[in-house]
């Protein structure tokens, strides 16, 4: 089995990051520095950070209810990481991030397959947030969210966007740019004060309370497994999946609120 694979299965990390572990010469096998595309086995001695790591045999999904104040991270030197907070016996790693200010709904497993299905970004999967912002939501405001708005350097892909009460609102997206709705928001002119995934898929975060995980059920992972196989048989011999082209000075959107001082200052002098 390829070396990458092997880390994967373990619940270590994604293919990728195993081979970012394996160029920065992180990883020994019997005792000597991993090489990129290596096969191992079982029965040999394979170590990341100095850890001997085991390919575990118990397959597992958890779901988190993330609080605010966690962060997404293995990192041990973080205080407040993920994994140290669920101590989980079984190393799992969780499945897409969701930011430091931010709580709900994240996915945690061992299955490092199962991570890179979920997180591919061309597979259109669905996440869901509940949204508190600091005015009053208006129908202008969610069509300019559900059309796409400039952020990073391109424009969001169209999504669901409904208002739930005077200042809350439900989204859906198919896409996971960095502290995208934040990003989305601030361009239009209002600020995010809570916000809150509720589902990933077809796994929902229900009335699980804030700092508990559950394991998904049976039914929920085979749902999981056949959504993520429907969306790779759509993508065989399609396009669909390709983002939009990058906009033009995609710098001025990178900072929206930097972009409306310096207008409001210019139309100041010009007055």
């Amino acid at each position: 089995m390829r070396l990458n694979k092997y880390l994967s299965d373990a619940g270590v990390c994604s293919r990728r990051e195993a081979d970012r572990l394996i160029e920065e010469k992180r990883v020994l096998v019997d005792g000597k520095p991993a090489v990129q595309g290596m096969q191992v086995e079982d029965f040999q001695e394979i170590k990341v950070d100095g850890k001997a790591i085991k390919r575990e045999e118990k397959k597992v999904l958890l779901v988190f209810h993330k609080p605010k104040g966690i962060e997404c991270t293995a990192n041990p030197n973080v205080k407040k990481n993920v994994i140290s907070y669920i101590n989980y016996p079984i190393r799992v790693y969780y499945a897409g991030r969701l930011d430091k200010d931010s709580e709900g709904l994240l996915l945690l497993t061992n299955q490092g397959e199962l991570v890179n299905q979920i997180m591919k970004a061309g597979s259109y999967h669905e996440k869901e947030y509940l949204v508190t912002v600091d005015k009053p939501v208006t129908e202008e405001f969610l069509q300019s969210m559900r059309e796409g708005v400039p952020v990073l350097g391109t424009i969001t892909r169209k999504c669901k966007a409904e208002k739930e009460s005077e200042k809350v609102f439900r989204i859906t997206l198919t896409q996971g740019l960095n502290r995208q709705i934040r990003r989305m928001c601030n361009y239009l002119g209002y600020e995010v004060v809570k916000l809150k995934r509720i589902r990933i898929m077809n796994i929902e975060l229900g009335n699980l309370p804030i700092g508990s995980y559950r394991e998904a059920t049976k039914e929920e992972l085979d749902e999981l497994k056949r959504q993520i196989s429907e969306k790779a048989e759509k993508r065989q011999g399609t396009d669909f999946h390709k983002g939009k082209k990058p906009v033009k000075n995609a710098g001025k959107y990178r900072n929206p609120s930097k972009v409306r001082k310096q207008k409001r200052q210019e139309a100041s002098r010009n007055g």
